[in-house]
């Protein structure tokens, strides 16, 4: 089967992370299927990669794409449909990497599948006033596609608002760990890692004053926060009114690599989130036997089981999520790292989602 993928989400020399999901998928596609990409890079640097490359075996064309710009309009189309009279299927990702489409499908007589990750969908509370108006006029192409994949309920869930046609539940790829490592359990400080960007929705600074909350009973623990955004010098400053300087450790952005070793390093995984769809590092997590805390309002919540899971509905308050953490690392006590990634286990494989998305792609 030829596959062709558009996104404007891809990894690139400069930021090797972004759209890790899209690559893994294409990755775990390529092992038995032709796969190419057509990147809609909207990145300042795009003028300077454009053209043909290959990102790790995937044949990439990168396109750059500024919305405010009319003639990248054109030229994208143009590349895409060109793409796509090789294809037998197009798969695009994300709100806006089908607003090329609103009117038109990227091939005239290819199968059209999208797949919808953007957390503004479900969590519209957590975006600007602009970024609501942009909700709300992208929204109705979602309608379009011949199939919408998401891999969480809550966002098939309010796709279902403006489409009638078939959505499917399909996972990320989360690659487990070769050997699942033991917590370092260390009786004088409890290990707590987070990942994501440093902004207000990830809840880094919540995550910090759950620190606070914790030393306040008795309990020492650090944090690592791995990942960067606008609110590390916000962080750093609370870090210091709290006194915790020395029990946080910011990492900023990780390989794939770097990222499992600092959840091998932990006792436990925590995330404060005010809106997340499936939410790849609680899998990751989970994957590498780690138990979770997490807000509530997450797609983590069709995956967790509740023996080494806690979701907190007072998403803004460490309280709660100290209590949380105090229950769960009471009651998983007893439970091995390996029981632990057992709950996920074979779920997000990479054999696993191909099949998922070509059952999708070949009805």
């Amino acid at each position: 089967m030829r596959v062709l993928m558009v996104t404007p989400w891809f990894p690139t020399p400069g930021s090797a992370e972004s759209g890790i999901f899209v690559l893994r998928d294409a990755l775990a596609l390529s092992a038995e299927h032709s796969v190419s990409v057509v990147h809609l890079d909207s990145a300042s640097t795009a003028l300077s990669r454009s053209g043909e490359t290959d990102v790790r075996g995937v044949r990439t064309l990168r396109v750059p794409f500024n919305r405010w710009r009319l003639r990248d309009w054109f030229s994208a189309l143009k590349a895409v449909r060109a793409a796509a009279a090789e294809a037998d299927v197009v798969h695009t990702h994300a709100l806006t990497g089908i607003v090329l489409f609103a009117f038109a499908r990227p091939g005239k007589s290819t199968r059209w599948v999208h797949t919808e990750h953007w957390s503004g969908l479900t969590a519209p509370e957590t975006l600007s006033a602009r970024g609501r108006l942009g909700r709300r006029a992208l929204m109705p192409i979602l309608a379009r596609p011949d199939e919408v994949i998401v891999a969480c309920d809550r966002l098939a869930n309010t796709i279902r608002t403006v489409r009638s046609k078939p959505i499917v539940t399909i996972p990320c790829v989360v690659v487990p760990p070769a050997a699942v490592a033991a917590a370092p359990h260390d009786p004088a400080v409890l290990r707590i890692v987070g990942i994501g960007g440093i902004i207000e929705r990830k809840g880094a600074i919540c995550a910090l004053e759950t620190v606070a909350e914790l030393k306040r009973r008795g309990v020492t623990a650090h944090l690592t926060w791995v990942g960067e955004g606008p609110q590390r010098d916000e962080l750093v400053a609370r870090a210091q009114q709290l006194n915790l300087a020395d029990q946080l450790t910011l990492t900023g952005a990780l390989s794939e690599t770097e990222v499992g070793v600092r959840l091998d390093e932990s006792d436990l995984f925590l995330l404060p989130t005010l809106g997340d769809n499936f939410c790849i590092v609680v899998a990751e997590a989970l994957s590498h036997g780690r138990p979770i805390v997490s807000g509530a309002d997450t797609g983590a919540v069709d995956y967790s089981t509740a023996a080494v899971s806690r979701f907190v509905e007072d998403a803004k308050n460490p309280i709660a999520y100290a209590e949380a953490i105090l229950d769960l690392r009471s009651s998983t006590d007893s439970v091995s790292a390996g029981e632990i990634a057992e709950t996920v286990k074979d779920l997000f494989t990479p054999q696993r989602v191909s099949q998922l998305l070509v059952a999708s792609y070949s009805r």
